[in-house]
């Protein structure tokens, strides 16, 4: 990927970021505290698009693009944290993926270090679950997201490329980035997919895990400029 390569899929790309308590989940006190981007990534000709991340209200959020003539045919996953696929979390139930696989049959793509993780946390049969490694490419419809393995946060975060936009879950913010004092966490593994991510095309766009600054997304140069996790790396 090149920094002046064409979009040629942009005419058909369906792109919607979506954020918790405030575009769903409505009066849900921790869901508009924890301030979770979910994004609705598909292809408007075909109208097939994926959920990253769909927690909190999982039905809610098939309406939402349903509304937009989309349905959802696959979720993907950017780490296994409750407030991203669901589980227990500060004593309160999220629903997430498991809620979501009763309203609609499809897979949830995970990277593969991150299965064990997901089970545990959601109780998802593995046969929903499918396992990527990095440079894998999810096609929907005529969009492709390219799956990138960012370790650090979690043992299996992944992000993901599609037509300029970089998804980085909680491996990246705009300002900081995810912690690495949790369970599977891992400082230097965080280093290097910083490094990583640091080297992506300055014109594309990163859209975070959570609302963490005033602005939901900036483009990568602005970011490896201006966020003080990149000095020194």
């Amino acid at each position: 990927m090149t920094e002046n390569a064409p979009a040629p899929n942009n005419d058909r790309l369906y792109f919607r970021q979506l954020l918790s308590g405030r575009d769903f989940a409505h009066g849900d006190q921790l869901a508009e505290q924890m301030v979770n981007f979910v994004y609705a990534i598909g292809d408007r000709e075909t109208g097939e698009c994926v959920l990253v991340d769909p927690a909190y209200a999982p039905a809610e959020l098939i309406d939402v693009v349903a509304a937009d003539d989309m349905t959802v045919t696959g979720v993907l996953a950017t780490h296994y944290h409750p407030d991203h696929v669901g589980g227990s979390m500060m004593g309160m139930e999220i629903d997430g993926i498991a809620s979501l696989l009763d309203k609609v049959d499809c897979p949830i793509h995970i990277q593969a270090d991150e299965t064990e993780w997901v089970r545990k946390t959601t109780h998802v049969s593995p046969d929903h679950l499918v396992e990527h490694g990095s440079g894998d490419v999810l096609s929907v419809g005529a969009i492709d997201i390219t799956l990138l393995h960012t370790p650090g946060h979690t043992p299996g975060s992944q992000c993901f490329l599609v037509d300029g936009k970089l998804v980085a879950g909680d491996t990246l913010f705009l300002d900081g980035c995810g912690r690495t004092d949790l369970p599977g966490s891992n400082g230097a593994q965080m280093i290097e997919s910083l490094q990583r991510l640091a080297r992506v095309p300055g014109d594309t766009i990163l859209y975070p895990g959570h609302q963490y600054s005033a602005a939901p997304s900036a483009r990568m140069d602005h970011v490896v400029q201006h966020n003080y996790i990149f000095q020194g790396l």
